[in-house]
């Protein structure tokens, strides 16, 4: 914030802020997306799964047989054979009543002569019916979709996932920086959101009014507009179409920031700077995501401070943090660079009661990415 910026004329206390948005806020009837859509979205009940593989395979190349019938089998000693064994390739169905696979050396053949020069345990190059997934599991319900979630669900032979996906709408009001506007929009996508961007034709309070159109979403956010000044027209426009619940936020950075409802959307107006809009975004648009995907709480890190970190007291703060090992490094507080964001690895809230933390003093952090 600029020492010359003027600021609204009181500032709501996060949380107040927060239980205003999540009241009579349910979460979004799950869809069925193809696999590759569903990366990133928050599952939604399934139905158990079956058995992968369905049937005992190989895991690798070579012959396949009964591990009883190789004991005591060594190169000193070879174990004959009635007949010769089968060969199997990796990711072949292993023959009935073999149960092991050994390598392609291990067996001499000289004419009708079979024997085998090694002995093998039960399961040795076999990957046993469930081995992978057992009958029975279940995908687990809330959980944000990552590659290895969709790497069981393949194996599964599952084609679609049924997930929860909020349906997002950005409106961009001019003179925001699209920069932030894309910052957003990708943050959002990451977050399992289906985004959809408007461009409002001006700062004009009806146009604006007029681009915050609910039809098909569950959360609006607008980026840019504000402010108190002659031009930032948000605020007029969220009163013009809907209720407001606050403007100005009791956090730093992000202090401007609005929030209502139009209609029963909820509504979250971004301050255009980077990191002013970020903040806002982590602490009020990410909660209503997670509320609307009946996603589980997100992950946060305890580790102790490499250096104290100083805070006002009467609002809230935002702490960048980098990890260092075993310990939390504070890159910036307050004021957030966008370098400063990009080598981040975690973000801190610092209450508006709290001075700070003295050095070693263990912090809870959310890790940024997940």
């Amino acid at each position: 914030m600029t020492s010359n910026q003027r600021l609204p004329a009181s500032l709501t206390p996060l949380d107040v802020a927060l239980r205003a948005l999540l009241t009579d806020l349910a979460t979004v009837v799950p869809i069925e997306l193809p696999l590759a859509e569903a990366l990133g979205c928050v599952t939604a009940e399934m139905p158990q799964l079956k058995a992968s593989p369905p049937c005992d395979i190989a895991i690798v190349d070579g012959w396949a047989l009964r591990s009883h019938d190789l004991v005591g089998a060594s190169s000193y000693s070879p174990v004959p054979l009635a007949s010769s064994p089968a060969w199997v390739e990796a990711g072949d169905a292993m023959p009935e009543d073999c149960d092991c696979v050994v390598s392609a050396d291990s067996v001499e053949e000289n004419g009708p002569l079979v024997q085998v020069l090694v002995g093998a345990i039960p399961g040795q190059g076999v990957r046993r019916a469930g081995g992978d997934i057992a009958v029975g599991s279940v995908v687990e319900a809330r959980r944000c979709i990552g590659p290895r979630d969709l790497s069981v669900a393949r194996a599964a032979g599952l084609k679609k996932l049924n997930v929860r996906r909020p349906r997002l709408r950005i409106v961009n009001v001019p003179a925001a920086s699209d920069g932030t506007m894309e910052l957003i929009r990708e943050t959002a996508r990451a977050a399992g959101a289906e985004v959809f961007l408007d461009q409002a034709p001006s700062r004009d309070a009806t146009a604006i009014a007029n681009t915050l159109d609910t039809n098909g979403c569950d959360l609006l956010v607008s980026i840019g507009g504000t402010g108190v000044g002659r031009t930032d027209a948000i605020v007029t426009a969220l009163t013009q179409r809907g209720t407001l619940i606050a403007h100005g936020l009791a956090l730093q950075p992000g202090r401007t920031a609005a929030m209502g409802r139009v209609g029963k959307t909820p509504l979250i107006s971004l301050p255009g700077a980077p990191d002013q809009a970020l903040a806002v975004w982590w602490t009020m648009a990410l909660p209503v995501l997670d509320r609307l995907s009946g996603r589980k709480p997100r992950r946060k890190l305890s580790l102790p401070l490499a250096r104290k970190v100083a805070s006002q007291v009467g609002i809230a703060e935002i702490a960048l943090l980098q990890r260092d090992s075993d310990l939390w490094t504070p890159l910036a507080v307050g004021d957030l660079p966008i370098e400063i964001i990009a080598r981040a690895d975690a973000w801190l809230l610092i209450s508006g009661g709290s001075e700070g933390f003295a050095v070693g003093t263990p912090v809870d952090a959310y890790m940024l990415g997940q």
